[in-house]
Order: structure tokens, then C-alpha cells, then sequence
């Protein structure tokens, strides 16, 4: 298994540009415009830089981060918005972890659901 995180995807209010990682294109077209309105829709209302992650265990991790010098990065608006994407987006986060551990870590499906 591997021990790295990979970025799924994520948006950059600086360079006003939002990234997709690849190797994930078999993600449902709609899913994929779900994650980048999500991206572009946090880094517009609280500047910096967010990303979506998969940990090693194929968890997903929403973070964002702000240039040292960013006067405008709110950074009480980014965790409570990152809550609030967590609390409206729970299935879809569920759902992306769960295409991670089948289809990257290839885990037995059955195993997976015999867990909840």
C-alpha cells in the first residue's frame, strides 16, 4: 500500500486556476463538475490555496493553506466553511474514499461495506 497522499484536486485563488488530478478521470464526469465548483467556490470566498486529498488509507482531507503575506485570506471563514463542506458533502467525501480503496487500493468491496 502506498504511504503517500495525492491531491485530488484543488483550486488557487492567486493563480486563479483549478487543477484535477489525472489519474482519477474515471470519476463521473458530474462528480468531477461537483469538485471543481466546491474548489473554485472555497478559494473565491476565502482566497488562499484548497485542496481535496487522499490519505494513504484512502480517507479524504480537505485543506487550505494562504500565502504568509495574504492580508486578505480569512482564515475563521476557511474552517468553518471546510465544516460546512464536510456536514453538506458527507456522502460524496464517503463516496470518493470508498472509489479510493476499491479502485487505487484495491480492497475488496466487500470488506469495505461489512465496516459500516
Amino acid at each position: 500500500m502506498s504511504e503517500e497522499r495525492i491531491v485530488l484536486c484543488g483550486a488557487n485563488a492567486y493563480e486563479q486556476k483549478y487543477y484535477f488530478n489525472e489519474r482519477f478521470k474515471s470519476i463521473p464526469e458530474s462528480i468531477q463538475e461537483e469538485l471543481h465548483i466546491i474548489c473554485v467556490l472555497f478559494t473565491e470566498e476565502v482566497g488562499g490555496i484548497f485542496t481535496i486529498v487522499y490519505e494513504p488509507d484512502g480517507s479524504v482531507s480537505l485543506e487550505t493553506q494562504a500565502e504568509e503575506d495574504d492580508i486578505y485570506y480569512d482564515e475563521i471563514s476557511s474552517g468553518l466553511l471546510i465544516g460546512e463542506i464536510r456536514r453538506k458533502r458527507e456522502e460524496l467525501l464517503e463516496s470518493l474514499s470508498l472509489y479510493y480503496r476499491v479502485f487505487v487500493l484495491k480492497e475488496d468491496v466487500s470488506d469495505i461495506i461489512g465496516e459500516d
